[in-house]
């Protein structure tokens, strides 16, 4: 019997807190502004609308706020200085959020400063010595062309005292994060301390991993680049695959604990054969192992394609036992794995397979933005901006059923987003690909 992953638990509680009472009217005269009663539904099917059939108990409806100007805000525009920190790895449309936070805040609100925090967390403290930026339309205007982030960034845990002291000394209002979801912990830890010290400080998250592994953000930024850019990397390996006798391509692609990437990928090339993702465990050898999937392939149609995400079949490999700056497991290397196990499987049956190794990893992530992405980024900037004049705190800026939306970063934070393999996403990649459903003995 397959075991499913579970889904992500509804939330209990998407209230979100404010620094104080929203009292100053919006200098906004464009437009319309979200009316404070309006909600955007968590769940929107049929069911959990209606309630099922059967049952009499009338179903509880739990609703995210939406995003957007409000008619009153908290802070006085001509006296807020915000700051903006990019934290974790790299991603595409980072300088594209960056842009759009300082144009909104200067276009739209009229702030007179917003500061550029340098490379992550380690810029708020003294000791690291580096400098801030100030960031203008000038200087953001043509920055959403280059792949990266002007500010740098950096991985690990600073002092949230340390960070709050920074921003008492910078006389900062607003503070926006773009990170993953050790970014928005590390938030939840300021939010905190803001809040003990009684100070009136927004802190307002902005959702950055391109593993697309963030609670109720879909997706995060950047996913839809990366995509793009690996399904580059995958049709090169379908080209050196069926160039040569018994040709296999390999691609590897992120993904630590969430096999988006890959899928996506592997979905929007429609050439890929086999897709290993972290989500579903399978076996290398045996009857209904990896190895005699892919043997089949071979004797069949003469060449494959394998897209693999780094953290798949982890449970196959040593442990490194070591963890990056940011607390997560160092990864063993599956790829190497694979190809070792690929040439000796077909060695032993005298049969020479030219396996072509494809890792995209860095480049997936180092790119600019696509089209799309830069036009989501856009609007998650304007909206934290929004959001962070309100006097709205302890938030992250997401998309949720076609909505942007306000989430608490407790809720965020709560788990990672993970594909439910018993779900119809993961059937429409078992039947592009055509591997079997499963691959374990058991």
């Amino acid at each position: 019997m397959k075991t499913c992953n579970s889904e992500s638990p509804t939330p209990k509680s998407t209230e979100i807190s404010t620094v104080g009472p929203a009292k100053i009217a919006n200098p906004i005269k464009f437009g319309r502004f979200v009316e404070e009663d309006d909600a955007v539904l968590v769940n929107i099917s049929r069911r959990t609308v209606e309630g099922a059939s059967k049952s009499r108990k009338k179903p509880e409806h739990i609703y995210f706020e939406p995003a957007g100007p409000r008619d009153k805000i908290y802070y006085d525009p001509s006296k807020t200085k915000c700051a903006v920190v990019t934290c974790g790895g790299l991603c595409p449309g980072l300088n594209d959020v960056i842009r759009a936070i300082v144009m909104a805040a200067f276009h739209e609100y009229k702030v007179p400063s917003v500061l550029g925090i340098q490379y992550g967390l380690a810029g708020f403290i003294p000791e690291q010595g580096y400098d801030v930026i100030e960031l203008t339309p000038d200087f953001v205007s043509r920055i959403h062309e280059f792949g990266g982030t002007v500010l740098g960034s950096s991985r690990g845990p600073q002092d949230p005292e340390a960070i709050v002291d920074a921003l008492e000394r910078m006389n900062v209002s607003i503070l926006f994060m773009i990170g993953g979801d050790g970014t928005m912990r590390a938030a939840s830890t300021v939010v905190a301390e803001i809040e003990k010290r009684g100070l009136s400080i927004s802190v307002v998250g902005l959702p950055k991993t391109i593993d697309n592994d963030i609670n109720y953000v879909s997706p995060s930024f950047g996913f839809d680049t990366s995509v793009e850019t690996a399904a580059m990397a995958i049709k090169g390996a379908h080209v050196e695959a069926t160039g040569a006798p018994w040709g296999i391509g390999m691609v590897k692609v992120m993904g630590r604990d969430a096999g988006f990437i890959a899928a996506q990928s592997a979905l929007s090339c429609q050439e890929v054969n086999f897709c290993l993702i972290p989500e579903e465990p399978f076996d290398i050898y045996g009857e209904k192992g990896f190895l005699a999937a892919l043997d089949e392939r071979m004797k069949r149609r003469g060449n494959a394609v394998i897209v693999v995400a780094e953290g798949a079949g982890q449970d196959l490999l040593e442990a490194s036992g070591k963890q990056d700056a940011s607390g997560n497991v160092k990864l063993s290397d599956i790829a190497a794995l694979l190809k070792r196990e690929i040439l000796d499987h077909f060695r032993k049956q005298d049969i020479e397979a030219t396996l072509k190794y494809i890792d995209p990893s860095y480049i997936i992530r180092s790119v600019p933005a696509n089209a799309n992405d830069r036009i989501y980024c856009s609007f998650l900037g304007i909206h934290a901006v929004h959001a962070g004049m309100s006097g709205r705190t302890g938030l992250v800026i997401s998309r949720w059923n076609g909505r942007y939306v306000h989430i608490p970063m407790a809720v965020v934070t709560r788990g990672k987003k993970r594909i439910n393999t018993c779900s119809n996403y993961w059937r429409a990649v078992l039947e592009s690909t055509g591997q079997p459903v499963s691959m374990k003995n058991d």
